[in-house]
């Protein structure tokens, strides 16, 4: 995302073109714990009232469509490229025993780039890999998001990241959605969902005990924060990663500071829990229009609202599924409140919310 003078694409308007600038001066060290997969077995939880996670996998299954030429991600690119042992590639162009170039994807029969190249990466050859339990301080759930104008309303109205009560986090956590442009999904292009926890493809047995032993989880681990971040969009401007990148240095930087209540917003849609009312990185404001789409003039009160009815929509579609008996009490009541159109403060009565 830089340009020849340094300075980082933030964002690109769609309709105007017009993009959006930040510099870093000088990035936080990334110090890897786990690809997709985490283990957070009871016995390795302590006192901290913090969940605590382990990498439950010997390697990671690392998805390479965003690398389409030399220098896009060179830390990568130099593990693969020259590996200390041989690796296995899926969807590259190889020949056996030469060099793979992880840029060179192989074609689909529609003549176009696979969307969803990979290899499998032991994680012994991953630099810096922590291989030991450690507290999550902040919880973060990733959403592919759709350009959103008023003219074409979609599900993308969230801000650069949002934070969510645990009430909330456990709410996006059963409905999982997959989202936009998702290199997974090549047969419809609408929202869907990937299954209670995201990992339901993996889970045997009932949805609605796995979303038991979430809120169980989540009641257990209160010292534990949450987040929402959306990539690929944000209104009309196009994102890809950088939501990540910049809640990841935010956050990263304030350490063990709270979020004053002062400084986040309810969202104008509940869902979202609070948005931000300032962010400032580096030395530098974020534009209002990335905290809050709803002020983005392509956007704007009209699109955000349509699009805050869609989300609405697939929310209740598929919370229907958990409102029976079995599911703990609690998270009936968290459902119904969902149904009932409650405010952000309305689910931090049920749980508090630690800011």
């Amino acid at each position: 995302h830089k340009e020849m003078d340094g300075r980082i694409v933030l964002a690109k308007n769609k309709i105007s073109g017009e993009k959006d600038y930040i510099v870093l001066n000088e990035t936080c060290e990334l110090l890897p714990v786990t690809d997709d997969m985490a283990l957070c077995h009871p016995k390795m939880q302590n006192e901290s009232k913090k969940l605590v996670v382990k990498d439950a996998e010997s390697a990671w299954f690392l998805r390479l469509d965003n690398i389409t030429k030399y220098g896009t991600s060179p830390h990568y690119e130099q593990i693969l490229t020259q590996p200390s042992e041989p690796l296995i590639f899926l969807n590259i162009e190889a020949v056996p025993g030469a060099t793979c170039l992880v840029w060179e994807h192989i074609l689909d029969s529609n003549g176009r780039p696979c969307p969803n190249p990979r290899v499998i990466l032991p994680r012994k050859l991953v630099p810096k890999a922590i291989d030991v339990p450690v507290e999550v301080d902040v919880r973060s759930f990733g959403v592919r998001t759709p350009s959103c104008t008023k003219e074409n309303p979609t599900y993308g109205i969230m801000g650069i990241f949002h934070v969510l009560p645990p009430a909330l986090a456990w709410l996006w956590r059963l409905v999982a959605p997959r989202g936009f442009n998702n290199p997974s999904i090549i047969d419809k292009a609408e929202m869907s969902s990937e299954g209670v926890g995201s990992y339901w493809p993996f889970a045997t047995g009932k949805m609605v005990n796995q979303a038991n032993l979430m809120l169980e989880q989540i009641l257990k681990s209160m010292n534990t924060r949450y987040v929402l971040i959306p990539n690929q969009h944000i209104g009309a401007y196009e994102v890809s990663f950088m939501p990540q990148w910049i809640a990841r240095e935010y956050i990263a930087r304030r350490g063990s500071a709270k979020f004053k209540p002062e400084h986040l917003i309810e969202a104008r849609c509940p869902l979202l829990g609070f948005g931000l009312d300032s962010l400032k990185i580096d030395g530098q404001y974020i534009r209002k229009v990335f905290l809050q789409p709803e002020t983005q003039k392509e956007v704007g009160v009209e699109g955000y609202d349509a699009g805050a009815k869609i989300l609405n929509d697939f929310f209740a579609q598929e919370l229907e599924k958990y409102n029976t008996e079995q599911l703990n009490p609690l998270g009936r009541q968290i459902i119904d409140l969902f149904y009932n159109h409650a405010t952000v403060e309305q689910y931090m009565d049920l749980i508090p919310m630690r800011y």
